[in-house]
């Protein structure tokens, strides 16, 4: 788990998993888990999504695995393969990671530009949610503004996600959108650069991950670069 590259991570992982006593399944799956963390890292989506399944077979944290497939299967341009492990996910997942699972799925779609499904899946999403809501009722109301439906509040929604833990990381992309739509120009470019330099100096996987982010977030700051002057 310390490992430095995805190539280390790899080799380690495979000591471990060809060792000759038994492995009980916990600790096989998270060998598993760094073993699909480099291939992913290294981008090879189609052994990473392997590695997935068969984490899957242990039985161990199910939703888990279902998001670690679906992502694999997201970076292959695989949607609707990356949406039904999703909706696995959250099929089997304990509640509190309920709405999490649902969210992932509305920001799936949300990409692919799928707004009424992304609609539908964030709608879940801000039901199920409780401390992470304002993320969810954020990028909700940024699918809808990119749908072309008239958000009221967004200043209200801007205030209570900047406000609480959600509105840091992937927060800041969510608020960076939402100001863009409201526009609030300067406010937009600093919330999205700070998600451009947080999620690219971050860990490999991260930067992989949220690329159609990254691809949002860097179109949207070009077009604020001539609204700033």
């Amino acid at each position: 788990m310390r490992a430095r590259t995805p190539r280390a991570r790899g080799i380690w992982a495979r000591r471990g998993l060809a060792a000759r006593s038994p492995i009980e399944r916990t600790t096989q799956s998270m060998l598993l888990r760094q073993l699909y963390l480099s291939y992913f890292e290294g981008r090879r989506f189609r052994k990473a999504e392997e590695i997935a399944t068969q984490i899957l077979e242990l039985g161990i944290l199910p939703d888990v695995a279902h998001q670690d497939a679906a992502r694999a299967m997201q970076a292959m341009g695989d949607v609707d393969g990356a949406a039904g492990h999703l909706r696995l996910a959250a099929r089997v997942s304990p509640p509190k990671r309920r709405a999490f699972h649902w969210w992932t799925l509305g920001s799936l779609y949300y990409l692919a530009g799928r707004h009424e499904d992304a609609v539908s899946a964030l709608l879940r999403a801000a039901r199920w949610g409780t401390t992470d809501k304002p993320l969810y009722q954020g990028h909700l109301a940024v699918v809808r503004c990119e749908a072309g439906v008239k958000v009221d509040d967004l200043g209200g929604l801007i205030e209570r996600l900047a406000e609480v833990p959600a509105g840091q990381g992937y927060g800041r992309f969510v608020l960076g959108q939402m100001a863009f739509h409201d526009r609030r120009w300067d406010e937009a470019k600093r919330y999205l650069d700070a998600f451009v330099r947080r999620t690219t100096a971050g860990r490999a996987a991260l930067a992989i991950a949220l690329e159609g982010e990254l691809s949002v977030a860097r179109r949207t700051l070009a077009s604020l670069s001539s609204r700033l002057g």
